[in-house]
């Protein structure tokens, strides 16, 4: 039998459920999910799969991530709601391929993990797999988990095996509406041009679950806990000199500013920190930045494209203004000038909650 398998919260539990059930038959996992955005989440959750897969004793090939062809697919459909017409399309692409994957490797049976979800329409699911049956004569096995405590039981399983569980299905169009709902921030569509590791973003998890997998190979005992804390996202920033010069600069992490412009002048120095006259903006130029960090930045550019980690640099701003939550601007720029400076700053301070990994 050729299992679909959406995420591991849900493949876990119903992976043991068939093999309780189905005790003959040979179960192949199929990870297809191209709905899923952005690429580094994708990866996560086949990642954790893959780890759910092996502890299981179970074979799991990945499918094509043609996340182009999904968008194709589902066009038109945007504004859809959860267990909408888009995700019927959405079933159903992922039914077609893999059902032909079943048909290529010999397999008379298949089902998918999305039944289990409580997230998702069982009808729906029932009626795309009905539909492929008739098409390609491969049978689809329409088990109802969730019923009589299935839930309750999963989500026992989740916490025991220490599965991802992520918080939106996948699909960017849901995470938009949920998000909206929510009134938070969509800051896991959110990548810096330098690739940087954030704090609770996507690529901070991937991270951290590869590496929880190289501990779990040497029997090392860890424990993933939440905390919360002030998050920053930073989505653009422009330093202008007189009317339209623009200036290399470089804006460190929680700098903020309330109106997100601010207008004025260097007034004076102190201890090589320059201070504005407007909305407590400070500057320090690029060779002082680099003696607090140790670094050879040659200039700002390759700042910009290459900074310092997120907690590297945090520590730098605690240098030049050590008190507790500091939000003030601080700006690195390259030669500190008397001109008439403008800036823009659009960026965002949010309580957060992110995952960390403790080592017993």
């Amino acid at each position: 039998m050729l299992v679909h398998i959406c995420c591991s919260v849900d493949s876990h539990f119903f992976l043991q459920k068939l093999q309780h059930d189905f005790p003959d038959e040979k179960l192949t996992g199929f990870f297809y999910d191209p709905n899923i955005h952005p690429y580094s989440e994708y990866r996560l959750r086949l990642l954790d799969v893959q780890r759910s897969c092996k502890k299981l004793g179970i074979e799991v090939l990945e499918g094509d991530y043609d996340f182009e062809a999904w968008m194709q697919a589902v066009r038109g459909l945007e504004k859809e709601p959860e267990k909408g017409a888009r995700c019927e399309v959405c079933f159903d692409k992922r039914f077609e391929v893999s059902a032909k994957k079943a048909l290529e490797l010999g397999e008379d049976k298949i089902t998918t993990t999305l039944l289990v979800s409580p997230l998702k329409s069982q009808e729906q699911l029932k009626k795309s797999g009905d539909a492929f049956y008739e098409k390609y004569g491969i049978e689809f096995i329409a088990v109802d988990y969730r019923a009589n405590g299935g839930t309750q039981d999963q989500s026992r399983v989740t916490k025991e095996e220490k599965l991802y569980r992520q918080d939106y299905c996948g699909c960017f169009y849901g995470l938009t509406m949920q998000r909206e709902q929510q009134d938070r921030l969509m800051d896991e569509m959110f990548s810096p041009i330098s690739n940087t590791i954030l704090p609770a973003s996507i690529e901070e998890r991937l991270e951290m679950y590869e590496h929880r997998m190289k501990l779990e190979d040497k029997d090392t005992e860890y424990k993933i806990i939440k905390e919360k804390f002030l998050n920053y996202r930073q989505f653009n920033f422009k330093l202008i000199k007189g009317k339209k010069e623009v200036i290399p600069a470089y804006a460190i992490i929680y700098s903020s500013l309330p109106r997100k412009r601010a207008e004025g002048r260097i007034e004076f120095e102190d201890k090589k920190i320059h201070y504005f006259n407007r909305e407590e903006v400070k500057f320090i130029e690029l060779k002082y930045f680099n003696s607090l960090c140790n670094s050879n930045y040659k200039n700002i550019k390759e700042l910009i494209f290459n900074p310092p980690s997120f907690d590297e640099e945090l520590k730098i701003r605690n240098l030049i203004e050590p008190a507790y939550y500091s939000l003030s601007t601080i700006i690195v720029v390259e030669n500190i000038t008397d001109s008439k400076l403008t800036i823009t700053l659009d960026a965002r301070t949010y309580e957060d909650t992110k995952e960390k990994l403790i080592i017993l």
